[in-house]
């Protein structure tokens, strides 16, 4: 289930059918958008991004924002104390 206002609200879905009959529906892959940043925060030793994006827009669910202003695959990469991570300003 996408929630109203999730960055995957209008992806496209496929359907796949496998060896056994089954059918399932997934999300076409997310092409993450240019997402330029205005603002550097460095990560400490307690940080997670939740608490960053709420410190930067007021919500935590928009963690992925920070997320997609950075270049790592995997989020678990930014949690890197002294590592200094791009803010993109709020797109409400």
């Amino acid at each position: 289930m996408i929630f109203k206002g999730s960055r995957y609200e209008n992806l496209d879905t496929v359907r796949a059918t496998d060896a056994n009959g089954r059918t399932v529906t997934a999300l076409k892959t997310r092409v993450i958008p240019k997402t330029p940043a205005t603002y550097q925060h460095t990560f400490i030793v307690g940080d997670r991004l939740d608490l960053i994006a709420f410190r930067f827009y007021g919500n935590a669910e928009k963690f992925w924002r920070i997320a997609d202003a950075n270049t790592e695959m995997d989020a678990e990469d930014l949690l890197v104390p002294g590592r200094k991570l791009l803010i993109p300003p709020d797109k409400t």
